[in-house]
C-alpha cells in the first residue's frame, strides 16, 4: 500500500536543546532509580536520570528560549538565555548545564526570568546588525525567534555596534562603510556564505564541527568585541580544512552561516523526508522546496542512519538533477557515428523492442542481456532482472555490485550463511577496536566516518591496514594505534599473518568457537594459520610492514575488547577478493567478536544501493534474496508469479557478455544507471565489445561514457522524482519519496515497464509499493517489507519477516545463520599482475571526498571546486628517480594501456606505489586496469596495476582520439539544427 505523505509544508523536528543522557540512549531505564520525575511550570514530567532541565521541559511541552544550545551538541551554557528558576535553590542556572533531579519544581517564565531574557537579548541586538531581510532568511533564524518571544520592542544601547555595517539604500550587511570590527563576508565557499557582522559567537558552528564532524576546521579567534568565528587561521572557508559537511550551517541560531540557495531564492515552502543517492551510508534527508525546486538538503534527524548529520554530497551536491547537459527526451540513432535524433518515448520504446526481437530471432536467445544500476531504487532494480529473465527469457543479468562488492557475499555466505554486513552504524557506539581494512572512510563513507572518529576520541582504538596513509590514520584529535601500510596484494597473506599471533599465542575465544563454529574445522583452520610461513616475521617482509606491528595490531584486535571489522574495496577488489572477506570472517569468529552489539564484520559499500542490489537478484546465478537459479523450488516461486519458464543456468557476467559480444554471439544490452565504459576495468575491450553489438540502450540521466556507443537513450529521472527504496550499507532499507514531478516523463520504474509492455509482458504496476509487495512476497528475507510498516517505522534492516517483524540490526545473535561458523583456510596466491623492469610500480585506486563514483552526478555541481581533476600520487622518492615535480603531467603506462595526468607528490604513499581516483573522462583511469580479476566472482582487480611513470607533455594519442570520438557521439541532430 502506498501511504500518503503532507507534502503541503515543512517538515518539523523538536530540538531539545541537549543531547538525550546516556541512560536513554542505551535503553536502561524504568528501574533501579534511573527515571527521575520533576514539575515544569505545573506540569509533571519523568525522564532518565541526567537528562538536562531543558530537555525535559521540552519533553514536557515547555520550550525554554535558547541559543548556545541544540540537542546535536553537547550543553554548553554560554549564551545566559535560557535561565530559569527552581524552588529550594537560590539563583537562575542554565537549564542546557543543569540535571533534573526528583521532586525537582521548575519554573521557566517568572518576571524576574524574562527581565534577565530581555536584558541579554537587547546586549545581543546592539551588536548584531539587521540582516538579510525575510525573504532571503532573516526574521526566520533562532536568533530573530528568541528576540519576538522575550517581548524585546526597543534596544537602549542603539544599534552602532562596533561589528556593523551601515546599510547604503537597503543593502545587506556586508556592503556600506566599515567599521572598527568589521570583517568581510566570506563567499569563498560555493554553498554557504559567512558573515561574521551576525556571529554573536554562541559557538555552536565551531562545536558541531569539532563534535560532530570531527575535523577541527573552526575556532574563536580575538577578545571581547573582537571575538568571530574564524576557519583555520583566518582563512577563507574553502582554503581551509572545512569540508563543506554542512554541520556550522545547520548549527548556526542566526544568518552568519546560510546556505547560498537560501539567501538567494528565499525560505522553502514545503519538504519531503527521502534518502540520499550517493555512497551507501544512506542518510536521511529533507528536500526542502519552493516551488519545484528543490533550495536545500536539511539532514534528518530521526535518520537511523545519520542521525542529523550530512556530508558535502548529500548536503550540496543536488544541483545535477537541473543541469544543462541532463537529457529529458528519449533518443535513437542506427550507427554510433550518426548524430542523434531525438524522438518521442513510443517510439524509441517500440525501436527497442523491435531491435531486441530481431537480434534475439537472428542471433538466438541468449545474444541479449541487461545490467541493473546500484543507483536505482530496489524496485527498479528488481524490474530490470525481472525483465531479463521474464522478458529476455535468459540470466544474462548483472551489475556494478559485482564489480566492487560481490566478494562480501561469497565470502561471507561461506562462513556466516549471509551475504552482507552484520551489524548497524549504531553498533560503533560500543565497540573498543576498530579494524580498517582496504577503506578510506573519511573520504567515501564521511557521515559513518565522523561518528569512528568520535567514538575514537571517547577512547576507542585503531587498526589500519592500507596500502596509503588514509586522513583517518592521523588528524585532528584522532590517530591509528597501528598503520600497516602493505603493498597492494598481500591482503590475504597479511589477514593470516594476524590470525597466526592470534592462534599461537593463545588469543582465541575457545568457549564461543566451541559454542557457535565446528570445533574440528577451526582446529584445521588453526594448524594453518600456526605455519611458518604465515608469521609476521615471513609476511612482513612480503608486505613490507615490520613484524612487531603486525604482533602489536594482532594481539590488539584479540585483547582489546569489543572488536568491529570495517572494510570496503581495498578488501574486494582484489583476485583474492573472496578469500580476503573469508580471512576476514576468520579472525571476527576466532575471536568470538560476532553476535552482539560492538563487533562484527562490516562491508562499506561504495554507492547507495550497492546492498540492494545484490539482493534483488542483480547477478546471472541469483534471484532475490540470493537463491540460486539451479533450485527448481526457488525458480517454481517466480515461475507461476510470472508465467514463463525460467532458465535454470547461469546467464553472463559483463565481462562474458563483453567477451560474447567481440566475438559475434552478443548483440543487444539494456543498461540502467552505469556507466560501464568509465567504471569497468580495461576500457579498451569495455569500448571493443560495446562497438561490437547491434542495439546498445543507455537509460541514464546523461549522455554518459557508455552511450558513446548506444542506439538508443532513454533518459532517467534522479532520486528527487521518484518513490522506492535503497538498502543501504547496515542492510538498512530507507524510502525515497518523490520531491518533484519526472522532467523526463517518467520515473525509471515507469520506463522500464513502458519497454516490457512493448516487449509484450503484462505488467501493470502502478505504484513502487506493489513492486515491494512482489519482493516481499517472493523474497524470505523481505517478506514482512511494505512502504506501510517503512512509513510507521521510518526504516528496517533485514531480514525482516514474522520472526523479526521490524527488522534485524544484528545478525548471528545466539548463533550463525547457516548452523555453525565455518572456517576456512586462505592460502594466500600471489596476484598474476606483477611488477618487473617496464612496469617496476604498483598503481592502486580510490575515491575522494567530494566526488562521486564516476563523477556524472557530481562533477556537474560546484565540488569540481575542490577536485576538478584525477591526480597521480607519488611518494617523493619514485617522484625524484624519475625527475618528476609536484603538478608535471606524467604518463601513466601498463600492460593495458596509458593515459596522462599530473602528478601530485605525496609521502600518503609508499616509495614502489602509486594511487589516483577514477572520477573523470578524461583521465580515463580505467585504460590501465585489467582484466584480472577475483576466482570466485569475476570482481575485477582494480587495486593492484603494475605500471610505469614517466614525464609526459599533455594527454595521450590515445585520449585524443578518445576526446574527439566522443565529441562526435554525443552530436544531437535537432540541437544542431537548432544552431
Amino acid at each position: 500500500m502506498n501511504a500518503a505523505f503532507d507534502i503541503k509544508s515543512l517538515v518539523q523536528e523538536i530540538d531539545y536543546g541537549t543531547p538525550a543522557s546516556e541512560a536513554e540512549q542505551q535503553v536502561t531505564l524504568t528501574v533501579d532509580g534511573k527515571q527521575v520525575t520533576l514539575t515544569v511550570d505545573g506540569k509533571p514530567v519523568t525522564v532518565p536520570a541526567g537528562t538536562s532541565i531543558m530537555r525535559a521541559s521540552m519533553e514536557a511541552g515547555v520550550e525554554i528560549p535558547k541559543l548556545c544550545a541544540t540537542d546535536m551538541l553537547d550543553s554548553f551554557g554560554s549564551c545566559r538565555v535560557c535561565l530559569v528558576e527552581i524552588d529550594g535553590r537560590g539563583g537562575t542556572p542554565a537549564s542546557c548545564t543543569t540535571p533534573v533531579g526528583e521532586g525537582m519544581v521548575v519554573h521557566t517564565q517568572t518576571d524576574r526570568l524574562n527581565a534577565i531574557r530581555r536584558g541579554v537579548m537587547e546586549l545581543y541586538v546592539s551588536d548584531h546588525p539587521a540582516a538579510w531581510g525575510e525573504t532571503a532568511g532573516t526574521g526566520a533564524s533562532e536568533f530573530d525567534k528568541v528576540v519576538k518571544s522575550v517581548g524585546l520592542t526597543e534596544n537602549r544601547y542603539g544599534v552602532d555596534g562596533r561589528n556593523h555595517v551601515e546599510q547604503e539604500n537597503g543593502v545587506a550587511p556586508g556592503h556600506g562603510s566599515l567599521t572598527i570590527d568589521y570583517i568581510a563576508r566570506d563567499e569563498s565557499n560555493p554553498y554557504f556564505t559567512y558573515d561574521p557582522a551576525q556571529c554573536i559567537v554562541c559557538s555552536r558552528c565551531v562545536r558541531a564541527c569539532e563534535e560532530v564532524q570531527g575535523t577541527f576546521a573552526l575556532t574563536i579567534e580575538g577578545r571581547g568585541f573582537e571575538s568571530r568565528v574564524s576557519a583555520g587561521m583566518h582563512e577563507a572557508f574553502v582554503d581551509s580544512e572545512c569540508v563543506s559537511c554542512g554541520a556550522c550551517v545547520q548549527a548556526c541560531p542566526t544568518d552568519a552561516l546560510r546556505e547560498k540557495t537560501v539567501l538567494a531564492k528565499g525560505l522553502p515552502e514545503r519538504s519531503t523526508v527521502t534518502t540520499c543517492a550517493y555512497c551507501g551510508v544512506g542518510c536521511s534527508f529533507k528536500a526542502e522546496v519552493k516551488g519545484d525546486e528543490v533550495i536545500r538538503m536539511m539532514p534528518y534527524k530521526a535518520g537511523k542512519a545519520n542521525h542529523g548529520h550530512s556530508c558535502v554530497k548529500g548536503r550540496f551536491a543536488y544541483g545535477y538533477a537541473t543541469h544543462k547537459d541532463r537529457i529529458l527526451k528519449p533518443m535513437i540513432r542506427e550507427r554510433v557515428s550518426d548524430p542523434w535524433r531525438e524522438v518521442s518515448w513510443e517510439e524509441a520504446l517500440t525501436h527497442t523492442a523491435n531491435e531486441f526481437r530481431r537480434i534475439q530471432y537472428q542471433y538466438g536467445r541468449t545474444s541479449i542481456g541487461g545490467i541493473t544500476s546500484s543507483r536505482c531504487t530496489n524496485e527498479e532494480t528488481y524490474l530490470v532482472q525481472k525483465l531479463v529473465r521474464q522478458g529476455f527469457r535468459n540470466n544474462n543479468v548483472d551489475t556494478c555490485a559485482r564489480v566492487c562488492h560481490s566478494p562480501t557475499g561469497y565470502g561471507l555466505g561461506q562462513t556466516f550463511g549471509t551475504s552482507a554486513g552484520t551489524q548497524d552504524f549504531d553498533s560503533i557506539e560500543q565497540t573498543d577496536v576498530i579494524l580498517l581494512i582496504g577503506a578510506n572512510p573519511t573520504d567515501a563513507h564521511p557521515v559513518f566516518a565522523s561518528r569512528m572518529k568520535k567514538r575514537m576520541r571517547r577512547g576507542a582504538k585503531l587498526i589500519v591496514l592500507d596500502p596509503r596513509r588514509t586522513d583517518i590514520v592521523r588528524s585532528a584529535h584522532v590517530e591509528a594505534q597501528f598503520h600497516l601500510p602493505l603493498k597492494p596484494g598481500t591482503n590475504v597473506a597479511m589477514l593470516t599473518a594476524l590470525a597466526h599471533v592470534i592462534v599461537t599465542e593463545g588469543l582465541f575465544d575457545e568457549a564461543f568457537i566451541r559454542e557457535r563454529c565446528d570445533w574440528d574445522e577451526f582446529q584445521d583452520w588453526a594448524s594453518f594459520v600456526a605455519l611458518p610461513e604465515n608469521s609476521p616475521e615471513v609476511v612482513g617482509q612480503l608486505a613490507n610492514v615490520d613484524p612487531d606491528d603486525i604482533r602489536g595490531a594482532a594481539r590488539l584486535y584479540a585483547r582489546g575488547g569489543n572488536g568491529a571489522i570495517y572494510y570496503g574495496l581495498g578488501v574486494t577488489e582484489h583476485s583474492q577478493g573472496s578469500t580476503t572477506v573469508i580471512a576476514i570472517a576468520n579472525l571476527a569468529m576466532a575471536t568470538g567478536n560476532i553476535g552482539r552489539p560492538g563487533v562484527g564484520v562490516n562491508p562499506l559499500r561504495g554507492q547507495n544501493n550497492v546492498q540492494g542490489s545484490c539482493d534483488m537478484g542483480s547477478f546471472p546465478h541469483e534471484l532475490p534474496g540470493y537463491r540460486h537459479i539451479s533450485g527448481d523450488a526457488v525458480r517454481a516461486i517466480y515461475e507461476s508469479l510470472w508465467g514463463v519458464k525460467l532458465d535454470d543456468e547461469p546467464g553472463l557476467r559483463i565481462p562474458n557478455m563483453l567477451d560474447a559480444a567481440v566475438d559475434g554471439s552478443f548483440k543487444g544490452l539494456y543498461v540502467q544507471g552505469e556507466d560501464i565504459l568509465q567504471s569497468d576495468p580495461d576500457t579498451k575491450h569495455v569500448a571493443a565489445g560495446l562497438a561490437a553489438m547491434e542495439c546498445v540502450v543507455v537509460h541514464d540521466l546523461f549522455l554518459n561514457e557508455t552511450a558513446n556507443y548506444a542506439h538508443v537513450f532513454l533518459p532517467g529521472s534522479t532520486f528527487l522524482e521518484k518513490d522506492g527504496t535503497f538498502t543501504n550499507a547496515e542492510r538498512r532499507i530507507n524510502m525515497v519519496r518523490k520531491v518533484m514531478e519526472p522532467k523526463c516523463g517518467y520515473a525509471d520504474w515507469e520506463a522500464t515497464q513502458e519497454l516490457a509492455k512493448a516487449l509484450g509482458l503484462g505488467w501493470n504496476y502502478t505504484h513502487p509499493s506493489e513492486i515491494m509487495d512482489e519482493i516481499a512476497k517472493t523474497t524470505p528475507s523481505f517478506s514482512g517489507v511494505s512502504f506501510d510498516l517503512l512509513d510507521r517505522v521510518g526504516s528496517v534492516q533485514w531480514p525482516c519477516n514474522e520472526k523479526s517483524p521490524e527488522g534485524t540490526p544484528i545478525m548471528h545473535i545466539g548463533g550463525f545463520v547457516r548452523g555453525k561458523g565455518k572456517f576456512i583456510r586462505t592460502e594466500y596466491v600471489a596476484t598474476d599482475e606483477r611488477t618487473g623492469p617496464r612496469f617496476p610500480l604498483l598503481l592502486t585506486t580510490g575515491r575522494i571526498l567530494s566526488q562521486y563514483n564516476v563523477g556524472a552526478q557530481t562533477r556537474r555541481t560546484d565540488n569540481v571546486v575542490w577536485h576538478s581533476e584525477d591526480r597521480l600520487e607519488i611518494h617523493p622518492h619514485d617522484a625524484e628517480n624519475r625527475g618528476l615535480r609536484d603538478g608535471d603531467w606524467v604518463r601513466l603506462t601498463s600492460r593495458s594501456g596509458e593515459t596522462t595526468l599530473r602528478a601530485l607528490i605525496t609521502d600518503r604513499v609508499s616509495p614502489g606505489v602509486v594511487y589516483t581516483t577514477f572520477h573523470h573522462p578524461d583521465t580515463q583511469a580505467n585504460v590501465i586496469t585489467t582484466d584480472f580479476s577475483d576466482w570466485a566472482t569475476n570482481c575485477p582487480e582494480y587495486k593492484v596495476t603494475a605500471v610505469q611513470v614517466g614525464a609526459s607533455n599533455g594527454p595521450s594519442e590515445w585520449q585524443r582520439d578518445y576526446d574527439e570520438q566522443a565529441k562526435q557521439s554525443r552530436r544531437i541532430a535537432s540541437l544542431q539544427a537548432a544552431e
